[in-house]
């Protein structure tokens, strides 16, 4: 058995037992399997070790692996889960199953005019600058009604749910006071007609708060794949 799937069988244990201690099911969280950076074959052992969603955060290096994936494409999710540029939108409305990082209309809209005929609807989340940091990407808190009914308009493209990258807290509980603001969000759009069903939340130093406050996507790179090494 590789480290890999060791990693694996680790991170769906602090799940289980994450879901286990707010009385939630541990289906009801979906571990996301954070792959950027790392190869091709590290996604082939992951896969192997059962796991079945993948994120990637780089469009053209995400797509060369999808290439040298393509026999395990039919039963496999790609998640984009980084930011994207408008003119790399085509790339991923025709290789991606779910777009996490939706911060803006115009994205959504390339998105959608872009989603080729017969594809499933590209399912989004909006990704919600819910601790206002002023270097990261996303929606303001107060802005996400506007946005959400904008994006729920546009044909080929779904509306999931919301996703944040919080800044790092060491305190669980300052964690998960910032990862329930993002599921009160939620339940207030949903109070709006939205019927939203996903928060994609929580990585690999949090995701206990994250599913302590109502996650149903964690998003785990490096303690399932290990380190990365950006000096490429």
């Amino acid at each position: 058995m590789s480290l890999i799937a060791d990693n694996l069988r680790a991170v769906h244990r602090r799940i289980d037992h994450a879901a286990q201690a707010c009385g939630r099911a541990p289906g009801e969280v979906a571990l996301l399997a954070v792959s950027k950076t790392f190869s091709a074959q590290a996604v082939r052992e992951a896969h192997g070790a059962g796991q079945r969603a993948f994120g990637e955060s780089y469009v053209q290096e995400a797509v060369d692996k999808l290439a040298a994936l393509d026999d395990l494409r039919a039963g496999t999710e790609w998640h984009f889960i980084g930011p994207l540029q408008s003119n790399k939108a085509r790339l991923v409305a025709a290789h991606f199953d779910w777009v996490h990082s939706i911060d803006r209309l115009k994205i959504a809209q390339r998105l959608s005019d872009l989603r080729p005929p017969g594809m499933a609807d590209l399912q989004l989340c909006m990704q919600v600058n819910i601790d206002d940091q002023p270097t990261k990407s996303g929606v303001a808190p107060a802005e996400a009604l506007g946005l959400a009914r904008e994006i729920a308009a546009l044909p080929r493209v779904r509306l999931r749910g919301l996703m944040c990258i919080p800044a790092p807290q060491q305190d669980p509980v300052r964690q998960q006071a910032v990862f329930a603001s993002l599921a009160a969000l939620m339940r207030d759009l949903n109070r709006e007609g939205f019927g939203l069903d996903t928060l994609s939340m929580g990585m690999s130093d949090d995701l206990e708060a994250a599913v302590a406050a109502g996650a149903s996507i964690v998003r785990v790179g490096t303690a399932i794949f290990g380190a990365r090494d950006y000096s490429s």
